[in-house]
């Protein structure tokens, strides 16, 4: 497989049941597109049999498929980022591996490229989801479009398309913690969107609670901008000076009508607003300081354990492994783990993405 003008990036997180399906779909998909292509599947280190699978598939069609395989759990968009780090397509596709986005939709974003496009994000029709999940998508959608000013419609569909320059940028970026979609906007020069068909999860569940649904929106707010700070600073300020007000009219009414002791719930009531804003406030700075705290640490943002990609021949041109199988075009060789001393890790393209395994070379 040599220079593919298209690669597709596809996070999988225990989707062992659906992955035959996708499989089914995907590739027929890409074949009518009539371009060379490439998909790249990143194991998100999966509890179940998917690691397995994406072997087998790997095995079967080598000449497209390239399997990236974590040795934990880090994050959707961090297997993103890997698969982003590992693509050679000129043209860059992500898709989620549990068919909600038909991969037949692919063709509709590249087409919307060809418009001269560098990136084009998807809007779901008809969505598929809970109703709590598509209010709680579109309040906010809304709320981050105040805040950050990035204007993306559905912000929780991952079919999106990118340009090679894009993709170049955000494999520049060096922090920790990010929101892919976002982080591409801010760098595409003209973007785009399409409406896309959205299917129902044909089985298993969402790998996204109302806690991390939470958890990335708050990401995405404080990583891309500071107006949260902002408001509590202008809130601040506000409270402060209706506080002022408020000590005058007692002292007033004091003086006028004297001492009452009717209003100490009143007063009570006011210092706990008053403590919960405060606490709140102290959250949010938390969070600035613990994203600073994040990156000045310095620690791989995932741990690779282990690549599967065919050579010019057909050969697995590269595994990074504490042990590995490695497949050969249709036999499978166990290639014995690398020696007992521990080599120094090697830096993956820069020092923002460190590996902690060496190449091997087969």
């Amino acid at each position: 497989m040599i220079n593919p003008q298209l690669s597709v990036v596809i996070p999988v997180y225990n989707e062992e049941h659906g992955l035959q399906a996708l499989f089914d779909r995907l590739y027929p998909a890409l074949d009518k597109l009539g371009v060379a292509y490439e998909i790249v599947f990143v194991n998100d280190g999966s509890r179940d049999r998917s690691a397995a699978i994406l072997r087998g598939q790997f095995q079967k069609r080598p000449d497209a498929t390239r399997v990236i395989l974590f040795n934990g759990n880090f994050g959707q968009h961090m297997a993103i980022m890997a698969g982003f780090e590992h693509t050679r397509g000129g043209r860059v596709v992500t898709l989620d591996a549990d068919l909600q986005n038909p991969p037949e939709e692919i063709g509709n974003l590249l087409a919307k490229m060809d418009e001269g496009y560098d990136y084009i994000g998807s809007i779901r029709k008809q969505r598929s989801d809970s109703w709590w999940r598509h209010v709680a998508s579109r309040a906010m959608n809304g709320l981050r479009e105040r805040i950050t000013h990035i204007k993306m419609t559905d912000q929780g569909c991952m079919l999106r398309a990118y340009d090679r320059s894009i993709i170049d940028a955000i494999n520049s970026c060096k922090e920790v913690n990010t929101f892919i979609p976002a982080l591409a906007y801010t760098f595409a020069r003209k973007p785009a969107e399409v409406v896309v068909e959205h299917e129902e999860r044909a089985v298993g569940e969402s790998k996204y609670s109302l806690y991390s649904l939470m958890r990335l929106n708050f990401d995405l707010m404080t990583g891309f901008s500071v107006v949260p700070l902002q408001w509590f600073s202008m809130a601040g300020i506000a409270i402060s000076l209706l506080s002022g007000f408020f000590v005058v009219f007692l002292m007033l009414r004091r003086l006028i009508v004297g001492p009452e002791a009717e209003g100490l719930f009143t007063l009570f009531a006011i210092a706990f607003l008053l403590i919960g804003i405060t606490l709140f406030g102290i959250g949010l700075l938390g969070e600035y300081i613990g994203r600073i705290y994040q990156q000045v640490r310095h620690r791989p943002r995932y741990l690779v354990e282990a690549v599967l990609e065919s050579g010019e021949k057909g050969n697995v041109k590269r595994e990074k492994v504490k042990r590995v199988t490695q497949v050969v075009d249709d036999s499978v060789q166990v290639v014995a783990a690398p020696s007992k001393k521990r080599e120094k890790a090697k830096p993956v393209k820069d020092a923002a993405h460190p590996s902690l395994f060496p190449d091997n070379q087969a």
